[in-house]
């Protein structure tokens, strides 16, 4: 697996070699910004909402007056940790929606970015067809669907768990591992759709091949740290270093 997260992580690398190389800056660019611009957004008001919820939480449980009422500097600072730990997670769960939606949203884009590299690889022309174009994109979403019932539930049982000291403390690292699992899964999924493969095997290509996806979606949150810029390249980057990804693993018969 960790073989699998290196190939994945250089083929950012290679993506950016790749759009420079031939001039896709126009497909980064306008649907990067407007992600960057959504992503500012809604980060600032989940931010706000998640902060409101723990307040609420807190006064309405009585929890807040009873720590005040112990004035023991050791069980307030554990609460206060889990207080963060929670904030935390409820960022990661907002995230998650908003990347679903964008990739709901995004997805005649992200699949034309994947065929459009696959096809300068492989130097040959994918014949466009519009009801196969379409056909793809609704599988696009399907899957981003599915990842996204999927994660949410997963994510409910880690804010669960967040409430335990000590051990809630690890559910953020747990909450990001899934992230960048689903993440790539649906980076990964575009040249999946290209190769007539079903859900189901694409599914099981990914059980076998967890790293590639992991690989993926570490770059992609990393990118988020690198402000508006890194927002703006992250989603196209992923979908383009996902589809290189999977011709390095083609071509050494992986498959």
């Amino acid at each position: 697996m960790l073989k699998e997260i290196v190939i994945s992580i250089q083929a950012y690398f290679k993506a950016h070699e790749f759009i420079q190389k031939h001039k896709l800056w126009k497909w980064i660019l306008i649907p990067g910004i407007l992600y960057a611009v959504l992503f500012g957004v809604s980060m600032y008001f989940f931010s706000q909402s998640a902060t409101a919820v723990i307040e609420y939480l807190s006064t309405e449980t009585g929890l807040q007056s009873w720590i005040n009422k112990l004035q023991d500097s050791w069980i307030g600072f554990l609460f206060t940790m889990g207080g963060v730990i929670l904030w935390l997670v409820l960022m990661l769960l907002y995230f998650s929606l908003f990347k679903y939606i964008w990739l709901i949203i995004g997805s005649p884009v992200f699949s034309f970015l994947s065929e459009k590299t696959a096809s300068i690889i492989e130097g040959k022309t994918f014949d466009f067809q519009l009801k196969q174009y379409l056909s793809d994109v609704v599988r696009g979403v399907r899957v981003a669907a599915r990842n996204t019932l999927w994660q949410t539930v997963y994510i409910i049982s880690i804010i669960l768990l967040s409430l335990f000291p000590f051990i809630g403390w690890a559910s953020p690292m747990i909450a990001i591992a899934l992230e960048c699992y689903y993440y790539g899964f649906s980076m990964l999924d575009y040249s999946f759709e290209r190769q007539k493969m079903s859900v189901e095997k694409s599914i099981d290509f990914i059980g076998r091949h967890k790293g590639l996806a992991i690989g993926n979606g570490i770059v992609f949150y990393l990118l988020h740290c690198i402000i508006f810029v890194g927002w703006v390249v992250a989603p196209a980057y992923a979908v383009i270093a996902a589809t290189i990804s999977m011709h390095q693993i083609e071509k050494k018969q992986v498959l």
